[in-house]
């Protein structure tokens, strides 16, 4: 090494040399090192649990001041795709309430029937672990695809009992009326729903195991979307039914009185 007077200067003069063990090569990102760590999995555990696992044993240890852990990958690639998946379904929650809200031309009967929703998700994840199945893209596709099937029922229910407590019915008759009347097409419908998925809940075919959970979250969430709504609903529609009453028994006026906004209605039949 020469300095800028063309004078050779030996390494020893400004720095100690010893052998040692080091990296080959540095690596940064965002401006600070980085030091990746790379895996193969092995056997049937899932990579989920294995992540788990090993944040479980980082909180154990005490890691030097500014060392911080963080996972890419598979793990990156899996955490991205379920928060977009949760996005997904939180939008498709909202759609789904929108829509009913213009066609039932009511803020309050889509809201009864969104009840549904959590009663299919209960189904759904219950099956998932009852066969044995993880939560992955395949099972996350199939809540999304459950969450428009499973309304079906609630809305059946709810739009014959507006018709019913449009001639004139109570709410009590009207959803009596309904319940028997609309359970043929709602038992029909679901048992056509789950027939169509059991061939990929029961994976025939090669590479069908990456599908299966697919079809075990829909069949999962119909079967109790159709056992539970028929019950859930009828018991919500008739609380919401009571609160709207009671707002609208104590809607102000300008004179500052307390009165009902609207007149009792005289229904007519004509009897043939």
């Amino acid at each position: 090494m020469v300095n800028y007077r063309g004078e050779r200067i030996f390494l020893s003069q400004v720095a100690e040399v010893h052998y040692g063990q080091g990296p080959t090569q540095i690596s940064r990102k965002d401006r600070e090192r980085l030091i990746s760590v790379l895996s193969q999995l092995s056997g049937e555990v899932a990579l989920g649990q294995i992540t788990a696992d090993i944040q479980k044993r980082f909180r154990t240890l005490e890691l030097p001041p500014g060392v911080t852990v963080n996972f890419s990958g598979d793990v990156q690639n899996m955490q991205d795709m379920f928060r977009d998946m949760m996005l997904a379904i939180t939008f498709a929650a909202l759609f789904i309430y929108m829509i009913m809200v213009a066609l039932f031309e009511s803020y309050v009967h889509p809201f009864t029937i969104m009840f549904s929703l959590p009663v299919a998700l209960v189904g759904g994840l219950g099956a998932l672990a009852l066969t044995g199945q993880t939560l992955n893209m395949f099972s996350m596709i199939g809540t999304l695809l459950a969450l428009g099937l499973v309304t079906k029922n609630a809305i059946l229910l709810v739009d014959r009992t507006n018709e019913q407590r449009a001639r004139g019915l109570s709410v009590r008759e009207a959803l009596l009326e309904a319940g028997p009347t609309r359970l043929r097409p709602i038992v029909m419908t679901t048992l056509t729903m789950v027939l169509g998925m059991m061939p990929l809940a029961i994976a025939f075919g090669a590479g069908a195991e990456m599908r299966q959970s697919m079809g075990i979250v829909v069949i999962g969430a119909l079967l109790s979307s159709t056992l539970l709504t028929l019950v859930l609903v009828p018991v919500v529609y008739s609380y919401m039914d009571g609160f709207i009453r009671r707002f609208r028994k104590t809607s102000v006026i300008p004179n500052g009185k307390f009165e009902p906004t609207h007149a009792p209605v005289n229904v007519v039949e004509e009897v043939a």
